[in-house]
């Protein structure tokens, strides 16, 4: 992770803190999205993009609302794995 800190947040500009301590079903479903989305990159044709990626949005939503994560990780997941 990079140390660099944000002068006007005061928070890493490495985002990836915002994946630690998911909940179990958001870790699952993340999981799967990665490695789907890596066998795409490697040009592997998969049939599993659509569900995996209506779970992950699913469980982001859930976990959001649930105030199991916060609406800064939920925004972040979504942007990162979901392009929204």
């Amino acid at each position: 992770m990079d140390n660099k800190i944000d002068i006007k947040t005061g928070k890493p500009i490495d985002k990836t803190y915002l994946e630690l301590d998911l909940p179990e079903p958001l870790r699952y479903s993340l999981k799967k999205m990665k490695d789907t989305l890596k066998e795409i990159e490697k040009g592997n044709k998969t049939n599993d993009l659509d569900s995996n990626y209506c779970e992950l949005q699913s469980d982001i939503n859930a976990a959001e609302v649930e105030n199991m994560i916060s609406s800064e990780q939920a925004a972040y997941l979504r942007s990162k794995y979901l392009g929204l």
